[in-house]
C-alpha cells in the first residue's frame, strides 16, 4: 500500500470510531430514496417530506447548525442540519459526536427531511434524520478558492482521465458529454430501426484480422491452439449476413488497433457499420446526411455544433466533391490517368515525404491528406476514390480506374466512409492478392491476410449492397466541442501509472550523486557517499530493487548508473 496522507489517516481513524459506536459505515440495507435533487427543485413544495441520498459536499459546520450540499446523479441540493431537529431529546450524540466529528465531505449519506426556503431564497432540505451509507476514505480533489481565485482544481488531463470516477464527481459538466454520447447512440439506433434495419453482433475474436488495414492485437486460444486477433473491423462479417439474406444490418462495434495514440486515436474505439442491400453509394450519401442531421438534433437540439473556432452545420444536403477535383483544386495537379511514377514525382514536387513501398493509392492518399482534407470544415462528401485505395469497393460504373466510394469530411477529419460494396468474388480475390503484394513491398496499410471464407461467401452470391462506417468517438467529439478523443471516452488507454517510491535518506543521497554522473565506479561512489559498509549495501540494494539504478560489470570494473 502506498503511504497514506494525513487526511487519509484521519478518515481511517474515524472509520474505526464509527465501528466502535456500532455504526456500520457500509450498510447493506436498501435505502428508500423517493426524490432526486432535480425532482425536488422542479416539483418544490414547502413542507413536503422527502427521502434523498448522495454525496455530502462543501460542509459548513456552525455550532448547532450546519449547511452542506448533497450531490446525486442529477445535480446538487442544499441540506440543513440542525442539532435539535436531528436530536429532539437530550441525547445530542448523533449530531455532536457523529455528524460533526465523524462525517466528511465525500461521504454518501441518506437523508429524511422536509423542504423549506432559506432567507436568501434557496430551496433546501431540513434534515430530520440521516444515515451513513458509505464512508469515503480518500478526500475528493475539490477546488480551493482564495480572494476570488480558484486553485487546486482537478483539471490536469492525465489525472482526470486516469481517475475518471473523481473527475465525474468534482467536474459535473464532464457527465454531460457522456449523456450526449448515449443520446447519439440512441438516436442513431432509432433512425436505423425506423428504417427497418436489424441490429446484430459479430465476433470480437477473429481468426483473420479483416475488413481494414491495421495492426491487430494478437492473443492465443489454448484449447484450439491457434492465434486469434482482436477485431479491427466488422465489415466482412456484416457482409456475410447480407449474403445470408438480411436486407439491412448494423452494429456498434468495439474495434481494437495496435497502433499509435494521439488526440484522435485510442487503441480501443467504437465504430458503427451498416450494410443495406439493393443500394449504392449515391443512396448512402443521402441516407448519411439525413442520419447525421437527425443525430445532431437529438444530441444538441440544433443541427449546428461548435468545434473549436468553427461552427459546423449538419443540416442536409452536404457538398459533394470528387477526390480528383479536390486534388486538382488545391494542388493544380490532375491525377486522372497518371502513372504511379508520375504521381510519386508530383508528391515529391509538392513537398510530401514518400518512399518506394508506397503504391499508387497510398501516394494519392498522402497528397489528399497533406494538401486537401484540412480545408473541408463544413460536412463535405469526397467521392470516387482510385481503385488502388479501396480493395473492398465496387469499380465505378463510368470509370474503371475509380471506385464508388465516399468519405465524409468535417473540420478536416474523416467521420464516415462508405462504398458501393464489391460483390464480384473473382475481382475481390484479385484485389486481395494485389494487397498482399503491396504488403510484401512494405506498405504497412495494405492487408497481409486473405479471408478465404469471405470469398466463399461471395461465391454464393451477394446482392448489390452499400455499406458505411462511422467513427462514433470522433462524431461525438464534433457534437460536444471536444478536441481530444480522451474527453469522450470514460476510460481512455493510459500509460502505466508511475508508482510512488519511498527511499531512505542514505539511498536518496547516493541517488543524487548518481544523477550527476553518466556512470560512476562503485568504489568511487562508495567513497563519495561516506556511508558505512552496512548502510552502503542496504542503499544499493534499495536502488536496484526499485529499478532506479543498476550495477554493470565492464573491463574497467564495476560501475553504477541511473536506469
Amino acid at each position: 500500500m502506498s503511504q497514506l496522507s494525513e487526511q487519509e489517516l484521519v478518515r481511517r481513524e474515524k472509520l474505526g470510531k464509527l465501528r466502535e459506536l456500532g455504526i456500520n459505515p457500509y450498510p447493506a440495507d436498501l435505502y428508500p430514496v423517493n426524490h432526486t435533487s432535480k425532482q425536488i427543485k422542479e416539483q418544490f413544495e414547502e413542507g413536503k417530506q422527502v427521502v434523498i441520498a448522495g454525496r455530502l459536499m462543501m460542509i459548513r459546520v456552525q455550532g448547532k447548525a450546519s449547511f452542506a450540499q448533497l450531490q446525486d446523479s442529477e445535480g446538487k441540493i442544499q441540506v440543513y442540519f440542525n442539532r435539535d431537529e436531528i436530536c429532539p431529546g437530550e441525547d445530542k450524540t448523533k449530531y455532536n459526536d457523529i455528524f460533526k466529528k465523524l462525517i466528511d465531505f465525500g461521504d454518501f449519506i441518506g437523508i429524511e427531511g422536509e423542504l423549506f426556503v432559506t432567507q436568501v431564497g434557496e430551496k433546501t432540505v431540513k434534515v430530520k434524520d440521516f444515515t451513513l451509507l458509505s464512508k469515503a476514505l480518500k478526500p475528493l480533489p475539490l477546488p480551493k478558492e482564495k480572494d476570488g481565485v480558484v486553485y487546486d482544481a482537478f483539471t490536469d488531463p492525465e489525472q482526470r482521465y486516469r481517475q475518471r470516477y473523481a473527475d465525474l464527481v468534482v467536474n459535473p459538466h464532464v457527465k454531460e458529454v457522456f449523456v450526449k454520447r448515449t443520446k447519439l447512440f440512441n438516436a442513431m439506433r432509432e433512425f436505423f430501426n425506423n428504417a427497418g434495419y436489424f441490429e446484430v453482433e459479430t465476433p470480437v475474436l477473429q481468426p483473420i484480422p479483416g475488413g481494414a488495414a491495421a495492426r491487430p492485437f494478437i492473443t492465443h486460444h489454448n484449447t484450439l491452439d491457434i492465434p486469434l486477433y482482436m477485431r479491427i473491423a466488422n465489415e466482412l462479417y456484416l457482409k456475410r449476413l447480407i449474403v445470408g439474406g438480411f436486407d439491412g444490418v448494423y452494429e456498434f462495434s468495439k474495434n481494437f488497433r495496435n497502433e499509435g495514440m494521439d488526440r484522435t486515436h485510442n487503441p480501443e474505439f467504437t465504430a458503427m457499420e451498416i450494410y443495406v442491400s439493393y443500394k449504392d453509394y449515391n443512396w448512402m450519401m443521402d441516407f448519411c446526411e439525413q442520419l447525421l442531421e437527425h443525430c445532431a438534433l437529438a444530441v444538441n437540439g440544433t443541427t449546428k455544433a461548435t468545434f473549436g473556432e468553427h461552427e459546423v452545420d449538419f443540416k442536409a444536403p452536404y457538398a459533394r466533391v470528387t477526390m480528383a477535383d479536390s486534388i486538382k483544386h488545391f494542388t493544380g495537379f490532375d491525377i486522372t490517368g497518371k502513372s504511379e511514377d508520375e504521381i510519386r514525382q508530383a508528391a515529391i514536387d509538392l513537398g510530401i515525404e514518400v518512399d518506394d513501398s508506397m503504391g499508387k493509392g497510398k501516394l494519392i492518399d498522402e497528397i489528399f491528406g497533406e494538401k486537401c482534407e484540412g480545408n473541408y470544415i463544413q460536412p463535405t462528401f469526397i467521392t470516387d476514390y482510385p481503385k488502388e485505395m479501396s480493395p473492398l469497393c465496387k469499380e465505378h460504373r463510368d470509370n474503371p480506374e475509380l471506385t464508388e466510394r465516399f468519405e465524409l469530411m468535417v473540420c478536416g477529419k474523416e467521420i464516415a466512409n462508405a462504398y458501393s460494396e464489391l460483390n464480384d468474388p473473382i475481382d475481390q480475390r484479385e484485389r486481395f492478392e494485389h494487397q498482399l503484394k503491396l504488403a510484401e513491398k512494405g506498405d504497412d496499410e495494405a492487408t497481409e491476410f486473405i479471408d478465404f471464407d469471405f470469398l466463399r461467401a461471395l461465391e454464393y452470391g451477394m446482392p448489390p449492397t452499400s455499406g458505411m462506417g462511422i467513427g462514433m468517438d470522433r462524431l461525438i467529439m464534433f457534437l460536444t466541442n471536444n478536441q481530444s478523443i480522451q474527453e469522450v471516452l470514460f476510460f481512455p488507454q493510459m500509460k502505466p501509472e508511475k508508482k510512488a517510491i519511498t527511499l531512505s535518506e542514505d539511498a536518496k543521497a547516493i541517488f543524487e550523486i548518481l544523477k550527476k554522473e553518466e556512470a560512476i565506479a562503485l568504489s568511487e561512489l562508495k567513497t563519495q557517499s561516506g556511508l558505512s559498509n552496512k548502510k552502503w549495501d542496504k542503499s544499493i540494494k534499495e536502488l536496484t530493487k526499485n529499478s532506479l539504478a543498476k550495477v554493470e560489470k565492464t573491463d574497467e570494473g564495476l560501475f553504477v548508473k541511473v536506469v
